[in-house]
């Protein structure tokens, strides 16, 4: 964690109004107990009103001119929801990212907002999504955003095997299940690939260039012209919406 985020996150713990020991603060932020005090120390220079001492504890003075953090009803749903289904979906990095958000927003909501925050009945579980499926979704999403090839066993839904390089572009998840869109080396176009019928994913150190014909925005115009045909094909009656 960058030393920017943690101290932005300490003021927030403490901005909760709850009296948090150096040793509590240390276990939320997985530091040690020297590093917070260094970093309260540092955060009382700098003008954050922070009260207590080491070994009773610490805490934000209410009168820190810090206004409120407002959603309507219907954002603040929309962002708890969201941060759930990433919590149930996402890769591991997601997962603690969405943590990290949602106890941000939480402590920065005033009184009104924050029950309604905990009366958001909407739920996203996410035991189907398996650790090792979490981590392969991490090392495919760096693998787009750097650029690297990435090579794989791949068994089909009829069962047939192969052994594939790709280079990845995109990470789309669709009702329960994420795929990837990439350029197959092998058939030498778009093809995409559920992560969960993979198998021995190794980031190669190849690092590839994008070539016109063979990037994502070439792909996602490709679906848009397949899918502007398929709607003129249904309105002259050439074939069926089903």
């Amino acid at each position: 964690m960058r030393r920017a985020d943690r101290l932005f996150r300490i003021v927030q713990f403490l901005r909760m109004g709850r009296l948090l020991t150096a040793e509590k603060l240390a276990e939320k932020l997985q530091v040690s107990q020297r590093t917070i005090y260094r970093d309260i120390q540092d955060l009382q220079l700098s003008g954050t009103p922070i009260e207590g001492e080491a070994g009773v504890g610490y805490t934000l003075r209410r009168d820190m001119d810090l206004p409120p953090l407002m959603f309507t009803r219907g954002e603040l749903t929309a962002l708890v929801l969201g941060a759930r289904l990433v919590r149930a979906w996402g890769g591991a990095e997601n997962v603690l990212g969405a943590d990290q958000a949602l106890q941000r927003i939480e402590a920065v909501l005033p009184p009104d907002l924050r029950t309604e925050f905990d009366s958001i009945l909407l739920y996203a579980p996410g035991y189907r999504m398996k650790q090792h499926l979490r981590e392969r979704l991490d090392a495919l999403h760096n693998a787009c955003k750097s650029r690297h090839a990435i090579a794989f066993h791949y068994t089909r839904e009829d069962g047939e095997q192969s052994q594939r390089t790709v280079r990845p572009l995109a990470l789309t998840f669709w009702s329960g299940v994420w795929t990837l869109t990439s350029w197959c080396e092998l058939r030498d176009d778009f093809r995409e690939f559920r992560l969960d019928r993979m198998a021995e994913v190794a980031v190669l150190e190849r690092v590839f260039v994008q070539k016109r014909g063979q990037r994502l925005e070439d792909y996602l115009k490709g679906m848009e012209a397949a899918a502007a045909e398929r709607r003129k094909l249904i309105a002259a009656g050439a074939i069926t919406g089903d």
